[in-house]
């Protein structure tokens, strides 16, 4: 991979990729960036990402794109390609794979656009290089574009301004005073990443045996509605429910406030490790070591079930053991261990 460049200043456009999750873990490159010299760093990031881009310290400016996903928009990419051929950039890092991620920093005519050969897009890049194994971690796939093999790689940390931390409890109208346990029942991919409801249902009445004063909110976009309307029903314990209520500014500030969080590997489960708080992150078809939430704050429940990963939206088996077989208690434990750590 390319070393680390230490011509100072440079202005250097990033296109982000277009997953919560991802841009966390994309986000160990912009702190190696940024530490070997006073370069200016951009981020291209889908609008919906905003919030989290803003609470990343080392990013300097943040441009949100409207576009669709998987749409190729090209007078808007060549509008937007035009307003950043005035900055000037020096070189480009693009982090999706696709053809369409390239486009922006070649039509902005920045001289080295850095990238993996992804999608038949060679000729959009000046240095381009073979695409990671498939069990690459993800920080390292994005970090190893701009530092080599050797480096230490730093974890994701994100700094949310404790005025917004305060600002999100008052709205929710939660108390400092009282230990907040946040549970994260969605997850985008699918089925086959979702914890079933019922014991994130059986999972609160343990915290609340255990911690009388706990306070338990869901967060989640209003895909997770269903499921917390489940997680509500079957659960004895007082639940917040707040999936579909926030704006993702609003929870990031209330994951940082957070005593424990329990998570599947989902977008949140990144910004949870991101900020520190300790978590039971819980593993169904998708590989911990590929995706873990990078913290040593975090507690990974995991089976090791002979056919997981399978990396399947739905469980192709049909019986869903890497999840449905993690009970409660299994779960409580993580995160009374992440509780200790």
């Amino acid at each position: 991979m390319l070393p680390l460049l230490s011509v100072c200043p440079m202005q250097t456009l990033i296109v982000a990729p277009n997953w919560i999750g991802d841009l966390v873990m994309a986000q160990p490159l912009f702190a190696l960036l940024k530490s070997n010299s006073d370069e200016k760093l951009t981020l291209v990031a889908p609008a919906p990402l905003e919030d989290l881009a803003r609470v990343m310290p080392e990013l300097d400016r943040v441009v949100s794109t409207p576009f669709l996903h998987g749409k190729l928009e090209w007078r808007a990419r060549t509008r937007l390609a035009r307003e950043l051929a005035s900055d000037r950039f020096d070189r480009a890092f693009i982090l999706p794979n696709s053809f369409k991620s390239a486009l922006i920093p070649w039509l902005a005519r920045i001289p080295v656009r850095i990238g993996y050969r992804g999608e038949a897009r060679r000729m959009l890049l000046t240095h381009h290089f073979p695409d990671p194994a498939a069990a690459t971690p993800m920080v390292e796939r994005y970090a190893r574009l701009a530092a080599p093999a050797s480096t230490r790689l730093p974890s994701p940390v994100l700094r949310v301004a404790p005025t917004r931390i305060e600002e999100a409890l008052l709205k929710f109208e939660l108390d400092r005073a009282r230990p907040l346990f946040i549970f994260c029942p969605g997850a985008e991919y699918g089925p086959a990443k979702r914890w079933p409801p019922r014991h994130f249902a059986e999972l609160a009445e343990r915290v609340v045996a255990d911690i009388p004063r706990a306070q338990i909110v869901i967060l989640g976009t209003a895909n997770d509605i269903s499921a917390q309307t489940e997680v509500c029903a079957q659960s004895r314990a007082p639940i917040q429910a707040l999936a579909g209520k926030t704006s993702l500014q609003e929870a990031i500030a209330l994951l940082a406030a957070a005593t424990g969080v329990v998570c599947n590997d989902s977008g949140l489960m990144h910004i949870a490790a991101a900020l520190g708080r300790p978590q039971a992150a819980i593993f169904g078809s998708t590989d911990p070591r590929h995706t873990p939430p990078r913290s040593s704050r975090a507690e990974v429940v995991w089976l090791h079930l002979e056919c997981s990963p399978c990396f399947e939206r739905v469980c192709p088996l049909g019986h869903l053991r890497c999840l449905n077989d993690i009970g409660a208690d299994q779960a409580f434990s993580a995160l009374k261990t992440a509780l200790g750590s």
